[in-house]
Order: C-alpha cells, then structure tokens, then sequence
C-alpha cells in the first residue's frame, strides 16, 4: 500500500524519486534526501548505463559511488510524523464507530502532569529503549511488537548518546584547533621568512651546480691543452721525419735522372730494377707516415661537449617548466600530493607493512622473526618441504602476503650476502618451470633488480646493467601504482637513486626476493624510523 502523501509543509520528508514518505531515509554528499533503496537502485541504474553517479534532485556527479549511511535524525522525524498519521487514523475510525470516546491527539505520546511521557496505544510510561528498533517504547510495546529484541533503559540509551555527541564534540574541536594552528601558522611573515629561505636554498644548490660545471670545464681546458702538447709533438716528429724521406727521395729522382741520361745501354739495365723497386715503394711508406690526423682528438671533444650542451638545456629547460607550474596560482596550486619525496623521512610517510608468505618460499629457504627474515637454510638442517601449490619449486625465491596497488607505496629491505634480487610480480608468476617464465624479471610478470658486484635490472629477461656498484646493505623501494612507476634506492643517512621503471600495472603487485648462497635478506621494521 503506498505511502499516504505528505503535506506541503512537511515535504522534507518526502522522497523525490518515488514521491512518498522517506522509507529508511539517507542524505547523499550534495545535501538531498531519499529513500535508501530508491537511490541505491539509481545508482545502480547509473552503473548499468556507464554513467557517473549522479543526484536525481540537483544532477550533481560523483567520481565514485558515494557511501550511504542512514539519516538517523531525518528517521526520528518521519517516524513522529507517521506515529501522528497514525493516531489520527485511529482517533477517525474511534470516533465514527463510537466504540471509544474521543482522543485529540496530534502525537504518539502525551505527558502527565508530572511531565513524565506516556505511550498511546498503551497509556504505559514511555521508559523502554528498543536498540533493534531504536525506537522509545512503553512495557507492553516491549512485550508484544519488541519481543526478542535487544532494549535498555531510556536514561542509559540518553547517557549513551550523550556520551556519543561529546565524542563528536571533542574530535570537532580538535580538528577546529588544528585548522586554527595551520591557519596562524601561515601568517605572512612566515611566508616571507619560508621564501627568503627557498630562494637562499635555491640560490645554494644552483651555485654549486655552476661551480661543479666550472671545475668540469677546467678539467675539459686541460685535456684541450694536453692534446695540444700531444698533437704539436707528434706533428713535429712527422715533420723531421717527413723532411727525412723527402731528401731522400729528392736524391733518388736525381739518381734516376742520371741514370735516363746514360748514354751506356748495360749501366742503365744494371742500375734500373734496384730503383725503380725503390721508387715504387717509397710513395706509399710516405703516404702512411702522414695519414693520422693530428685534429681528430679537437674534434672528438667539440662534438660530445656540443652533444653536452644540448642535452643540459633541453634538461634545465624541463626540469624548471616543471618547477614553475608548482605555483600557487590558476589549477595549479601545489599540494603535498604533487611534490615527490626526497629524503628518507619524506619517503617513510608512504610506509607499507610486508610480511613473507612461507607457502611460496622454496625449500631450500628458512622464515624467521615473524616472517620478516628469509635466508638459506645450511645443508645439515634441510627437511622436505610440502608440496604447497603456490611454492616456487625450482628457484630460491619466495613473496610477501600483501599485494600492493595504493597510490604509493614505500619499504625497505637488508640484504646480507654477495648475490640477492628485490622483485615486484604479479600473483601469476608461474611456480613451477624451469624457464625464465619463473624467475623473477624473466618474463611479463615481474620487474628485478639484481644485486651483486653491480647492479641490474631485468625485465621480459632483459637487463640493463647500471653504473652503480652496491656500497650499502639497505635498499628502498619506492611504487606508484597508478602512475606506473616504481624506484629503487639505496638507503643511508641519505637515499642514492638507482632506478627507475615505467609500466602499466595491471594487477597487484607483490614483493618477492631471490637468494644466493650465503644471503639473508630482512624487511625493516618502518615503524619506529616514522615516529
């Protein structure tokens, strides 16, 4: 039976959808108010469609479907204003069979002249709360309509809810207090305190990165400089020895001349195969000891510092477009979300916790202190290990539990022991090949970095070998999810970037580690190093 219509005055208890009395009402983030069912079915209607969900009131879209909690407040109301309907439906049908004398009463409860409040149905002491219902009931509503269901005292339910409010009250003061400090915080003479200090710093870094230039260009005049010295020597003997070989040869051509001019046929015929074998000879000899171009060390220079050149301006010309859209005006404004961490402390605000899965590790791998420590296990004390369906049967590797897809995602890892990889796979990896379809960075599936006289990382078996030689036991892995990278750092008083991987994540990702002989590898603890 639908719901009786409400009158204009009361409209705010009146859904918009279906046009009648809020049933188990809710208010959605733009401020409206509907039945719960009548909204999450447009919602749901909204879904099927692609569509964003929206307000049917005011059209207003969400990025995402907005939770829905009941409107307790908005509850109590409609359920006075039908209480009220109610017991003027009963007082008509009273009065117009005469069974029992009148009744004007315009709500479902009335009070004593003690002040006290009295059920309608029942004339009872209204003194019972109904938590299952959260309704306020008399005695005999509590035994029949409220059987089974859990009931208090109206004064314990009042000193709960208050109990309830102050709470609220006391975290909204805190936020408020908060809000108050940042804002008294951001005065102005602290803004120009915090821009003189950003520009000293960036007047400090920028003169070391020209100084640090300047000492490079130094170093460029005095390889210019000692190739000159090189070359000169070097075009020098060439030409002692070039003057060498000409008179020599001048003397031939003059010897050749005099022996064209013999007038005795058997002198020439002696003289002639000896220097013409030489004449034949010598060009060449000549020709070698001139070929080396004493300019090629010039040019080789000019052309890397030009390629130099222009690989630092298309750099800077980057790096700071990108400093100067981190202003505070238009769309732009910078918020702590757009600044990428730096230091250490910066990276342990997006600190996961991680832990080892054992069914993975191979048996050839022991887990210690609460599954944050894997190392291989000596020989003495191997043990067949069950045969678990996710173990890794053929490779000393094993995965954390948690598969990781937040927006950012930090941790760090000891390694002990020449040879280790820190990985980062897909739950698929296959477990039991032989291939490099199950070795970490050997396929689609997971990305590596291999730790041992260097670094490397792999991925689809490709490696590409780093400059970097390994000079601390503490690495830190740092993953943007939905942006698709994921870093690696080494990790001391300061963090050493290593690398960095660009994909497209499909899936979660989860940590993985292999061994080599003699490795132990340790999740750290990140909690501690956060307070």
């Amino acid at each position: 039976m639908a719901e009786p219509r409400i009158p204009g005055r009361m409209n705010r208890l009146c859904c918009p959808i279906c046009d009648e009395v809020l049933r188990n009402p809710t208010t959605i983030t733009c401020g409206h108010k509907f039945c719960m069912q009548c909204i999450q079915d447009h919602f749901a209607c909204d879904e099927r469609a692609n569509r964003l969900c929206s307000c049917p009131e005011c059209g207003q879209k969400f990025p995402s479907r907005p939770q829905l909690i009941r409107n307790a407040p908005l509850v109590d109301s409609v359920r006075v204003w039908d209480t009220a309907n109610t017991a003027s439906e009963k007082r008509k049908h009273l009065e117009a069979s005469k069974e029992a004398p009148k009744r004007a009463r315009s709500c479902s409860e009335t009070r004593t002249s003690s002040g006290s409040t009295l059920c309608v149905r029942h004339s009872s002491p209204l003194d019972i709360y109904c938590c299952t219902d959260e309704q306020i009931i008399c005695a005999v509503c509590a035994q029949a309509e409220h059987s089974g269901h859990t009931i208090g005292s109206v004064r314990e339910e009042r000193r709960r809810k208050q109990e309830e409010l102050k709470n609220i009250q006391t975290k909204s003061k805190q936020i408020l207090q908060k809000q108050e400090k940042k804002w008294d915080n951001m005065g102005k003479i602290q803004i120009q305190e915090e821009a003189r200090e950003t520009q000293d710093y960036c007047g400090s870094v920028l003169a070391g990165v020209i100084d640090s230039l300047q000492r490079h260009y130094m170093s460029v005049r005095e390889l210019i400089r000692g190739h000159e010295e090189e070359a000169a020597a070097q075009v020098e003997s060439s030409l002692q020895t070039l003057q060498v070989k000409m008179e020599e040869m001048r003397k031939r051509d003059a010897e050749l001349n005099r022996l064209t001019q013999t007038d005795s046929d058997v002198h020439f015929l002696q003289k002639c195969p000896s220097l013409q074998h030489l004449r034949e000879k010598e060009p060449r000899h000549l020709v070698h000891e001139v070929s080396e171009d004493p300019l090629l060390p010039f040019k080789c220079i000019k052309r890397a510092v030009d390629q130099l050149g222009k690989q630092l301006e298309e750099f800077c010309d980057k790096e700071f477009a990108s400093i100067s859209q981190t202003g505070l005006s238009g769309v732009n404004t910078l918020t702590e979300q757009n600044v990428e961490p730096k230091t250490r402390a910066e990276f342990l605000e997006y600190a996961c916790g991680l832990s080892l899965d054992p069914t993975t590790a191979h048996e050839d791998l022991v887990i210690h202190e609460g599954n944050k420590e894997v190392r291989m296990s000596p020989l003495q004390c191997k043990s067949q290990a069950i045969r678990h369906p996710e173990r890794f049967i053929h490779r000393r590797q094993v995965l954390c539990r948690e598969g990781l897809q937040a927006e950012r995602c930090y941790y760090e890892i000891e390694v002990e022991g020449e040879k280790a990889e820190i990985a980062l796979t897909y739950k698929g990896i296959d477990r039991k090949s032989r291939t490099a379809l199950s070795a970490f960075g050997g396929n689609a599936k997971s990305w590596s970095l291999d730790r041992s006289t260097n670094y490397s990382v792999s991925h689809r078996a490709d490696s590409i070998q780093l400059t970097t030689y390994p000079s601390q036991r503490r690495l830190g892995v740092y993953l943007k999810f939905k942006e698709g990278t994921l870093s690696f750092y080494e990790v001391s008083d300061s963090m050493t970037f290593l690398y960095k991987v660009e994909a497209k994540f499909t899936e979660p990702l989860y940590p993985g580690f292999w061994l080599g002989e003699k490795c132990c590898i340790r999740i750290c603890d990140l909690k501690q190093d956060r307070l």
